[in-house]
C-alpha cells in the first residue's frame, strides 16, 4: 500500500486536523514552470530550487511539526489525567466493595458499576493505541517528506532537520507505563475486585523448570496494539507493585559463552544435538545490579523421553571472574550462603553440583564471551500461576563481546564495561551490533496432554499482528550476524530477514474503538502519492525486575477486538522489500524506510496532463486506459488459459486461523551466500538410522538375487549366450552392490550431520536405473538366444542348407547352397 494511502485509510476522524499535511508538504516541493505548459510542450523545465524555496518549505514543514508534537503532548496529558481518574474511581468502588460499611449512604457495587468502569478502561486503552497508531503514522511521514525533498531538491534537509526533531520527539514516548497502569485497573474491573493474588516471581526460584514455547516477531506498528491486547487478558506481570515502573526495570542482559575457535557451542544449538548446551550469564536491570544468574540451557531429543532442561543457580557478580577461570572453587562460591541458612541444604548442593559442571565446561572447552542479547521484557501472567505466560521482547540488540579481531571489548573480564542498558548503544560501531527490527513473542504454554490452548490465544497467533518462527534464538542470530567470517552454517530463518513480515488484514481484529471514531475511507480523496509504504516507529517494551522463569495464566474471556482505522483488507500478496538495517534518525545511517527510490510519476503527470486540457491530456488519457485494460486482459487470460493451478485455500476457517492473501501463496527461494549454508532444522531419531540400515539390507538383497542369477547361468550354460548373458547379470549385480554401499555410508553420513537433503529420505533414480538395467539383461538374453537359434539351422548367411538322398547308397550328401529350395 502507498503511504499516502495508507496515511489516509489509517486517520482517525477526531485526529483528523492533527496530522501531518502530506499533500500539501509535496506540493510545496513543485517550483513554478519556466514556461507555461501547452500541448507541444507538456512538461516544460521547471525552475531550479531556490533558497527562498528552500525557507519556504522548512517553515511549512517546522508548523506541521509544531501542529503534530503540540497535539500529541496534549493528547497525552490528557491520557495521563483519564488514568488518574479512573485509578480513583476503581480503588473507591473496590473499597466499597471490601468495606461497605466506611461509606456512608454508599451502596455495594454491582456488575453494572464494574461494567460501566470496565468500558471507560476500554476507551482509554483505545484512546493509547489510537495515539501510538497517530505518532508512528506522523513521524513515519515526515521521514518521507524529508527523504522526498532531499532527493528532488539536492538541499540535503535530513541532517538539520533531524535536530528539530529530537527538540521536539513526539515519537519517542514510551507507552509502557500507560500498559502498566491500565493493566492493573483492567485486572481490578474485569475481576470484579478479586484479582488473582500470588508470588509474582513464582517459578523463580525453581533450578530446573520445563517450558513448551513458540516464539513469533512482532512488526513494531504492532508493539503498542498487541499489548493492549493481551492485557485485557492477561495483567502486566509486576514484581514490585508498590515501587513506580522505571524502563530499566524491564531491561535483561545476557552473555553467551562459545568456543571462538571451533563454534561448538552455537553449532550444536542450531543443529539441535541430542545433549547440545548454551552457557550465558544473565542480569537484570542495569549494571549496577550484584546478582549474576549463571544459566545452562541444555537440549534432549524427543525419543529420550525427556524434555530440554534450563538450569541455574545465582551468584555474585565480583566473584564471577574468579568463578569461570577456576580460580575459585565451587564450595567458595556458596560458602557465604551456607552460612546464612537462608536456603535449604539440598538447594545449595544442587547448585553446587551444576556449578561444578559449568565451571568444568568452561574451563576444558576454552569458553570465552562472545555475544551479548539486551532488550525490555514486557511479561503478562497471573501471579503464582504458571499455565500460560506471555512475554514481549522490544528494543533486542545483539553486542559483540569478544576479543578475536584485535580490540579489547571484554579483556579479561566477563563482560564489556563500555555500555550498559543505554539502548540503542550509539557509542558503538556498526560492526559491534545488531539491532533486531522486530520484537520478539514469546508464548509459553503449561497444558495438560490433549488440552489446547484458550481461544483468545489462538486467535492472537493466527491474527496479522505476529509472524510465527518456530525455534528462532537470539544467541544463534547474533552469532550468524556479528561473526559472518567465521560462521558459515546459517539459521533457516535469516534469509527472512528481507521480507517485509507485515500483512495484509483479512479479518477484523485487534482494539474495539468506541463509535466516536471512525476511519476516514480511501474513496474520500484520490492518492496522489507515488511511493511505497515505508513506516516504521520504535517499539518499546517492558517487564518487571525480575526473572525468566516466571510463567502465568490466561483468563477464559474470549472477545474479539475491532481495530478502529485499521488498513483496508484487500487481499494482496505481501510485497518483498528490502529491510535496511534499524537505526535512528540522528545516526550515521538512515532510519529504515519501506520504500523504493524508483518511483512513478504518471498520476501526477496524468492530472498535470489535466490542467493543460487538449490533445496531449487525450493522449495521456488513452494511455492510462490502455495501461489498464492490458493488465486486465492479461489477468483474464491468466485465469482462462488451462494450466496445473495450486489449490484455493479459504480466506478464513472456522476456527480462527486466517490464511492471508487471496488464495495463493508467494514461494521464495533463498539461497545461502557464497561459501555459506542454511541449516534447516531436521528431526534425526535412532530408527532413521535404522530406516537407512533396512533399506541398505534391501539393495543387498537384489544384488545378491541378481548375482545367483549370473551364477546359474555361467555354471550351467554351455554356450557364448548363456555365457554373454552372465556376464550382463554380474555387471548389473556388482553395479548394485557398489551403488548400494556408496549411497547407504553417504546417507549415514548426512543423517549425523543433520544435512537437509532429500535422497536421505527418497532414491528417485536408482530403482528406475536397476529396472532399465535387468529389462537390457533379459532383452540382451532373448536377442543373442534367438539369434543362436537361427543360425543353428542355417550357414553364416543364414540361408537353408540342401540335403540330396542318394537311396541307392543310403548315404546323405550335401549339394551345395542354391538360391532357391529345389527337390
Amino acid at each position: 500500500m502507498k503511504f499516502g494511502e495508507q496515511l489516509r485509510s489509517s486517520m482517525i476522524k477526531d485526529y483528523y486536523w492533527h496530522y501531518i499535511a502530506y499533500d500539501d508538504l509535496k506540493d510545496a516541493l513543485k517550483t513554478e514552470y519556466v514556461t507555461e505548459p501547452t500541448p507541444a510542450n507538456p512538461k516544460p523545465d521547471r525552475k531550479s530550487w531556490t533558497e527562498a524555496d528552500e525557507r519556504r518549505f522548512v517553515a511549512l514543514l517546522e508548523s506541521e511539526l509544531d501542529k503534530v508534537a503540540t497535539f500529541q503532548a496534549l493528547k497525552s496529558k490528557e491520557i495521563i489525567q483519564r488514568i488518574k481518574a479512573s485509578e480513583q474511581e476503581v480503588n473507591q468502588v473496590v473499597a466499597r466493595l471490601e468495606n461497605p460499611a466506611s461509606f456512608s449512604g454508599a451502596e455495594r457495587p454491582t456488575d453494572e458499576d464494574f461494567m460501566l468502569l470496565e468500558a471507560d478502561l476500554s476507551d482509554i486503552i483505545a484512546d493509547v493505541h489510537d495515539l501510538a497508531k497517530f505518532t508512528q503514522l506522523n513521524y513515519t511521514g515526515f521521514q518521507k517528506i524529508i527523504k522526498k525533498h532531499d532527493k528532488q531538491t539536492r538541499w540535503y534537509l535530513k541532517p538539520v532537520f533531524a535536530a528539530r526533531l529530537n527538540a521536539k520527539p513526539f515519537f519517542k514516548d514510551n507507552y509502557d507505563a500507560f500498559v502498566v497502569k491500565l493493566s492493573r485497573l483492567y485486572d481490578l474491573v474485569r475481576t470484579k475486585g478479586n484479582p488473582v493474588k500470588g508470588d509474582a516471581s513464582a517459578g523463580g526460584g525453581q533450578q530446573n523448570f520445563v517450558r513448551q514455547t513458540t516464539k513469533y516477531w512482532v512488526h513494531p506498528d504492532n508493539i503498542t496494539e498487541l499489548k493492549l491486547i493481551i492485557l485485557k487478558h492477561l495483567p502486566v506481570l509486576v514484581f514490585n507493585p508498590s515501587k513506580e515502573f522505571e524502563e530499566k526495570d524491564s531491561a535483561i542482559s545476557s552473555i553467551y559463552y562459545d568456543n571462538p575457535e571451533t563454534w561448538e557451542l552455537y553449532k550444536g544449538r542450531l543443529q539441535k544435538t541430542e545433549g547440545a548446551e548454551a552457557i550465558r550469564l544473565r542480569w537484570y536491570g542495569g549494571m549496577e545490579v550484584d546478582q549474576i544468574f549463571v544459566e545452562r540451557k541444555t537440549h534432549r531429543e524427543d525419543w529420550t523421553g525427556e524434555k530440554s532442561v534450563k538450569a541455574r543457580f545465582p551468584m555474585k557478580e565480583k566473584h564471577v571472574n574468579a568463578y569461570l577461570s577456576g580460580d575459585m572453587t565451587v564450595p567458595a562460591v556458596f560458602e557465604k550462603m551456607r552460612k546464612e541458612g537462608k536456603k535449604s541444604e539440598q538447594q545449595i548442593a544442587d547448585w553446587e553440583a551444576l556449578a561444578k559442571e559449568i565451571q568444568y565446561r568452561v574451563v576444558t572447552r576454552n569458553l570465552k564471551p562472545v555475544c551479548r542479547t539486551f532488550y525490555h521484557r514486557t511479561a503478562f501472567q497471573l501471579p503464582g500461576d504458571a499455565r500460560v505466560r506471555i512475554s514481549l521482547d522490544t528494543e533486542l540488540s545483539m553486542i559483540r563481546e569478544d576479543n578475536l579481531d584485535g580490540r579489547r571489548r571484554a579483556g579479561d573480564n566477563w563482560r564489556r564495561m563500555d555500555i550498559g542498558i543505554d539502548w540503542p548503544f550509539r557509542q558503538l560501531p556498526p560492526e559491534d551490533i545488531e539491532r533486531f527490527p522486530y520484537a520478539v513473542l514469546e508464548v509459553k504454554l503449561q497444558t495438560q496432554a490433549g488440552q489446547e490452548p484458550p481461544q483468545w490465544i489462538r486467535d492472537l497467533t493466527a491474527s496479522h499482528l505476529v509472524e510465527a518462527v518456530p525455534k528462532f534464538s537470539k544467541f544463534i542470530h547474533g552469532c550468524a550476524t556479528l561473526f559472518p567470517d567465521k560462521i558459515h552454517l546459517l539459521p533457516f530463518w535469516y534469509p527472512q530477514m528481507d521480507i517485509d513480515i507485515r500483512k495484509p488484514v483479512t479479518r477484523k481484529y485487534g482494539i474495539e474503538r468506541p463509535t466516536q471514531s471512525t476511519s476516514i475511507s480511501t474513496s474520500d480523496m484520490v492518492d496522489e502519492d507515488d511511493d511505497e509504504t515505508d513506516d516504521e516507529i520504535d517499539g518499546n517494551g517492558q517487564t518487571s525486575n525480575g526473572n525468566a522463569a516466571t510463567q502465568g495464566v490466561s483468563h477464559d474471556t474470549v472477545t474479539n477486538y475491532e481495530r478502529n482505522g485499521a488498513l483496508s483488507a484487500t487481499r494482496n500478496e505481501l510485497d518483498v522489500e528490502e529491510r535496511v538495517a534499524a537505526d535512528f534518525l540522528a545516526g550515521d545511517e538512515d532510519y529504515p524506510l519501506y520504500d523504493s527510490d524508483d518511483e512513478s510519476d504518471f498520476s501526477d503527470a496524468l492530472e498535470e496532463a489535466r490542467r493543460i486540457g487538449g490533445f496531449y491530456y487525450y493522449r495521456m488519457l488513452l494511455s492510462s486506459y490502455l495501461r489498464r485494460t492490458g493488465h486486465i486482459t492479461w489477468e483474464v487470460l491468466k485465469a482462462i488459459t488451462p494450466r496445473p493451478r495450486a489449490t484455493q485455500m479459504a480466506d478464513e476457517g472456522t476456527n480462527g486461523i486466517t490464511i492471508l492473501g487471496n488464495g495463493r501463496r508467494t514461494v521464495k527461494r533463498f539461497i545461502a551466500p557464497k561459501g555459506k549454508r542454511i541449516h534447516v532444522p531436521i528431526r534425526v531419531e535412532p530408527k532413521v538410522y535404522f530406516a537407512a540400515e533396512r533399506t541398505f539390507l534391501s539393495w543387498l538383497e537384489f544384488s545378491i538375487l541378481i548375482g545367483s542369477i549370473a551364477a546359474t547361468l555361467l555354471n550351467f550354460g554351455s554356450d557364448y549366450v548363456t555365457f554373454a548373458s552372465a556376464w550382463v547379470f554380474t555387471i548389473i549385480a556388482v553395479i548394485c552392490l557398489v551403488y548400494s554401499v556408496v549411497l547407504y555410508v553417504w546417507r549415514v553420513d548426512k543423517i549425523r550431520k543433520r544435512r537437509d537433503v532429500k535422497r536421505i529420505y527418497y532414491e528417485k533414480w536408482g530403482p528406475t536405473f536397476l529396472c532399465l538395467g535387468l529389462v537390457s539383461a533379459v532383452l540382451v538374453n532373448f536377442i543373442l538366444r534367438a539369434k543362436h537359434g537361427q543360425l543353428a539351422s542355417g550357414d553364416d548367411q543364414g540361408r537353408p542348407h540342401l540335403f540330396q538322398v542318394d537311396m541307392s547308397n543310403q548315404t546323405v550328401e550335401e549339394v551345395g547352397n542354391i538360391r532357391g529350395l529345389e527337390l
